[in-house]
């Protein structure tokens, strides 16, 4: 796992001890790594491009786009047809044309809760206070073969994430997640790798998703990540549907 964090290598500066164990040491070593506060407050929206790679090779082109404030849209995008689902800060929806829809609709209870998750701009572990998110540190881990630091996440709405730090650089190369959905619990594991600085802000370029138990796999690699583009508040909001 280590050659994930080749792009991150000359920030050796930050490494500490494995004995810096609390949850606010963790944490600070952590910003420190990806770029400090002052770079990571400096982005105000982020454009990620790259592809889709699920079960027996299916592929197909992504588009995230975040800004500050909790907006996001996601496109997904294969045989000349696009699917989004967005969120403007109050309202998620969807369009799904592979059924012929062309209209928007509301997103689902899992849905929801995914997007809320990512229009998270910086992750629940900056200003993690503020935000109303309670973080624990629950001990020493692995992730193949990795040490890691392992700190649980709860937030709001009751999700909770299992945050996998490596010991040397304090960048999350796993997370596990865990949501009710309809009084069911579900679990996720994902894996993140390929860090690379955009606008002094370390970010993952590879995100590796399944459900866990699922030898079912499926992958995102954004080929770029822009920081500060222009985007109109209107590409997260509910389109107005002519009647």
């Amino acid at each position: 796992m280590r050659r994930v964090l080749v792009s991150i290598a000359t920030l050796t500066l930050f490494a500490m001890p494995a004995s810096a164990q609390t949850v606010d040491e963790i944490i600070s070593h952590y910003i420190k790594t990806i770029g400090g506060m002052e770079k990571i407050q400096a982005v105000s929206t982020l454009r990620r491009r790259g592809k889709f790679t699920g079960g027996g090779g299916f592929e197909a082109v992504v588009l995230q786009e975040n800004k500050r404030g909790r907006s996001v849209r996601e496109e997904f995008s294969l045989q000349g047809m696009t699917g989004i689902d967005a969120y403007d800060g109050k309202t998620g929806w969807k369009i799904e044309p592979w059924n012929g829809k062309k209209d928007p609709e509301s997103l689902g209870e899992e849905e929801m809760k995914s997007i809320l998750e990512d229009s998270d701009f910086d992750g629940p572990l900056v200003n993690y206070k503020q935000k109303g998110n309670k973080v624990e540190f629950v001990g020493m881990d692995q992730f193949e073969g990795t040490d890691t630091f392992k700190l649980k996440v709860t937030i709001a709405n009751g999700d909770v994430y299992f945050y996998y730090l490596d010991t040397d650089y304090y960048v999350p190369i796993k997370i596990d997640t865990k949501r009710l959905i309809r009084g069911a619990e579900r679990e996720y594991e994902t894996a993140l790798g390929d860090y690379k600085e955009v606008a002094g802000w370390y970010l993952p370029h590879s995100i590796e998703t399944n459900t866990k138990g699922s030898q079912d796999k499926s992958k995102v690699v954004y080929d770029k990540i822009e920081a500060n583009a222009p985007i109109d508040d209107g590409r997260f909001r509910v389109p107005v549907v002519a009647k």
